[in-house]
């Protein structure tokens, strides 16, 4: 079984695309479908056939470019059942504790709920890949725009204790700001001063800060880092539970 490639690419405004290539089968997905000429330029640029449309959310800016590229492709859409009426067209659902064989890699489906009820990531256990889609992005998480924060810190937690070598990528280049927050709450910590630095070379030269590792993010990103003293001084909840942190510190993003 060869390894798997992985091509990422910018669309809209913000978004990141990412195929998936299977070389030895032929087969690709695509993570979500951000925007579906982006996604088809990125096709035709590596030379891959679309088969697969991984999904790990309904919002427009992961799933508009889905019925173009069924059109044009033929390609099976794989999605969260969590997500009900509000995403369509699902020729396979997947729901929390599920696996999914793409071309001999096997994915294990984490529900995520928080930023979307229905929300899940895709874990690539044995190529230590993550697609969080709008769970956890680079020094920061998702809006918590249908869930409750005693959600999302739940989803938080199965991601943090995956092994550090794992690959993160996540659907936004939301990095710079993210630093920002982070050193907000935690100005102390060596490890993001060193990071935000680096952060701001990257995007000074026009290059992406995605994908990230587990590694990075539970030394830098403030919503894994519940549990940091620092963290727990400055937002006034020393002690507190960690869901009680976690809840002031989105909380306190929402507001910054």
């Amino acid at each position: 079984m060869a390894d798997l490639e992985i091509f990422q690419f910018p669309c809209l405004s913000d978004n990141y695309g990412v195929l998936l290539h299977e070389p030895n089968s032929g087969a690709t997905a695509t993570i979500d479908a951000p925007d579906a000429d982006a996604v088809a330029a990125a096709l035709a640029e590596k030379s891959w056939n679309l088969t697969e449309i991984l999904v790990t959310h309904h919002h427009w800016d992961h799933t508009q470019g889905i019925p173009q590229l069924v059109r044009q492709t033929g390609c099976k859409v794989i999605g969260p059942a969590g997500e009900g009426a509000n995403l369509t067209g699902l020729d396979t659902t997947l729901d929390d504790g599920d696996t999914y064989d793409f071309a001999g890699h096997n994915a294990k489906i984490f529900a995520s709920p928080g930023h979307t009820l229905g929300h899940i990531c895709w874990w690539f256990e044995d190529d230590r890949l993550l697609f969080a889609g709008d769970t956890i992005f680079v020094m920061g998480c998702g809006r918590l725009l249908e869930g409750t924060p005693a959600q999302m810190w739940t989803s938080l937690e199965k991601l943090r204790r995956l092994p550090v070598e794992t690959r993160i990528y996540c659907g936004h280049e939301y990095t710079q700001a993210n630093a920002k927050f982070a050193l907000s709450v935690e100005p102390g910590n060596k490890a993001l001063q060193v990071r935000a630095a680096a952060v701001d070379k990257l995007r000074a030269q026009g290059r992406p800060t995605v994908p990230t590792t587990m590694a990075l993010e539970l030394e830098t990103n403030p919503f894994l880092r519940p549990d940091s003293d620092e963290i727990q001084q400055n937002v006034g909840l020393v002690g507190a539970p960690l869901g009680e942190v976690f809840t002031e510190v989105r909380k306190r993003k929402d507001n910054f």
